[in-house]
């Protein structure tokens, strides 16, 4: 493969970004990377905490520069974005002019089922939603979100892919380029 190869996965919140990330870069042998942790690093603030001190606008402008600077950088990784991203500021096209974007695109009622009332309450977008409100609003981002999703070069689907079957998409995408 080539000497720089960045992967950026995307996709809606609980759709697998961060374990599936881990996962591929270990098989790849590069370094992960997750942006919500590299944001939260870089300003010492939890997403949340910058969600509600500074509003969800602000964010995302904090969001669009640290993935700029990001992407950057010299050397393969993997990096998981968070569901947003894609979405604001052009992020979409410069993630595909740099990177290999991966959309992991699962069922949104396996998204909603993983994510449940627990996990949810520590995502801004889903705080103090129930189980139904949490399906609504995965709904309601996916009709917002999945025009951008749609852009990425690489397209997983279902709940059965995998990371040798990234692996040999990634090298069939790189021998037709």
């Amino acid at each position: 493969m080539e000497k720089d190869l960045k992967i950026v996965l995307v996709g809606l919140p609980g759709s697998g970004k961060s374990t599936f990330g881990k996962q591929l870069a270990a098989m790849l042998q590069f370094p992960y990377f997750d942006l919500d942790t590299v944001i939260e690093k870089k300003y010492r603030m939890k997403i949340p905490d910058i969600f509600s001190e500074y509003g969800e606008g602000e964010f995302r402008t904090m969001e669009s520069q640290v993935l700029k600077d990001f992407l950057d950088q010299e050397g393969s990784y993997v990096l998981a974005s968070g569901g947003g991203c894609p979405c604001f500021n052009d992020n979409m096209d410069l993630i595909n002019q740099k990177a290999v974007s991966v959309y992991l695109d699962v069922p949104l009622e396996e998204i909603s089922a993983r994510l449940g009332v627990s996990k949810a309450q520590n995502r801004p977008l889903f705080f103090g939603l129930d189980q139904g409100e949490i399906t609504l609003k995965l709904k309601s981002l996916l009709f917002e979100r999945g025009y951008f999703y749609d852009q990425s070069k690489i397209k997983l689907s279902g709940e059965d892919f995998s990371t040798e079957l990234l692996v040999s998409e990634l090298i069939r995408l790189f021998r037709t380029s």
